[in-house]
């Protein structure tokens, strides 16, 4: 849960570093990117302590019932090699050398957000340099751990890597074949037979309902973040989030304001939801390295993400 809504939940809404999201949902609302990414601070704030506090709550209280059984030898979780994680153990480094990789491994990626910062870089751009910096390190390590044995171990690594991502992802596959139905995926198969113009069942069905509804502050953010939650149940968190920025915009235009802040409130909305921390892509991958039940950690996941949804719907009220 902490890895859940914490990376695919408060991180991931914001995207402050790379950006993605709030360029997707900026554009769809014909905003510059900044504006939505300085709305979205005191709403993911909002959501986010109010979530993980929630969450924190109810764990406490199933734990303290002895509902949950604390089992460590279930930590490593079933999809982790049990000899890759020994010969990790094993590597003899001294107390000194781990201690200056523990402070330069995070001080290495802060740099990193210093110069995508500095150099504006987003996207994929952003992404490639976070990859190549923990590829990097990944070397650097196996020269001092390995020594003459380094190159041989980089490439072992990297391909133990590769095989555990296809393990943790592999489930997404036929998951994710069934949400791409409610996007695009069902116009290309009826599209070929029937003459339907359609953006996806689901993203239909949210359009329908900004269409459908009177127009005041409350209205607006309910609805606002209803459509970007149904938008969500696609399963990318992504796809709908361009249809939650223009949604925002056709209630800013009827409100005379507001846009940025309804415009983060839909994107916080959906990515909550479809982004990892209901239903996939991310919720699968985080409970696979945990070792759990992805059902289980959605469930539990469910009632601190809609009261967190609803006090933040309230916040932005007030903000308007």
């Amino acid at each position: 849960m902490a890895m859940n809504l914490f990376g695919h939940g408060v991180a991931l809404s914001g995207d402050f570093v790379i950006q993605g999201a709030p360029k997707l949902t900026a554009d769809a609302a014909g905003i510059p990117v900044n504006n939505v990414v300085s709305a979205s601070i005191p709403l993911v704030m909002i959501m986010g302590i109010t979530t993980t506090v929630a969450a924190y709550y109810f764990l406490s209280k199933d734990m303290k019932n002895n509902k949950i059984q604390h089992n460590k030898s279930e930590i490593r979780g079933k999809y982790i090699h049990e000899n890759t994680v020994e010969e990790v153990v094993k590597v003899p480094f001294s107390g000194r050398l781990r201690k200056a990789f523990a402070i330069a491994i995070p001080l290495v990626f802060v740099i990193d957000i210093v110069i995508m910062y500095f150099l504006k870089l987003q996207g994929g751009d952003a992404t490639a340099l976070i990859g190549g910096t923990a590829l990097f390190i990944l070397i650097i390590i196996a020269i001092f751990a390995y020594k003459r044995a380094c190159l041989e171990k980089v490439t072992d690594n990297f391909i133990e890597g590769l095989m555990f991502g296809f393990k943790v992802f592999g489930p997404v596959i036929p998951i994710a074949a069934f949400f791409y139905l409610g996007d695009a995926g069902i116009s290309d198969i009826i599209g070929k037979v029937l003459p339907v113009k359609s953006q996806g069942i689901v993203n239909d069905l949210g359009l329908a309902l900004a269409n459908a509804v009177p127009i005041n502050s409350i209205v607006s953010a309910v609805t606002v973040t209803v459509v970007g939650a149904i938008t969500g149940l696609d399963g990318s968190g992504f796809s709908g989030i361009s249809l939650a920025g223009s949604t925002a915009k056709l209630f800013a235009l009827a409100l005379g304001k507001g846009t940025a802040t309804l415009t983060a409130l839909g994107q916080i909305a959906a990515i909550y939801v479809g982004g990892g921390t209901l239903v996939p892509w991310a919720l699968i991958p985080a409970a696979a390295i945990c070792g759990i039940n992805p059902f289980e950690l959605a469930r539990r996941n469910f009632k601190p993400v809609m009261i967190g949804l609803a006090v933040t719907v309230v916040a932005a009220i007030i903000i308007l």
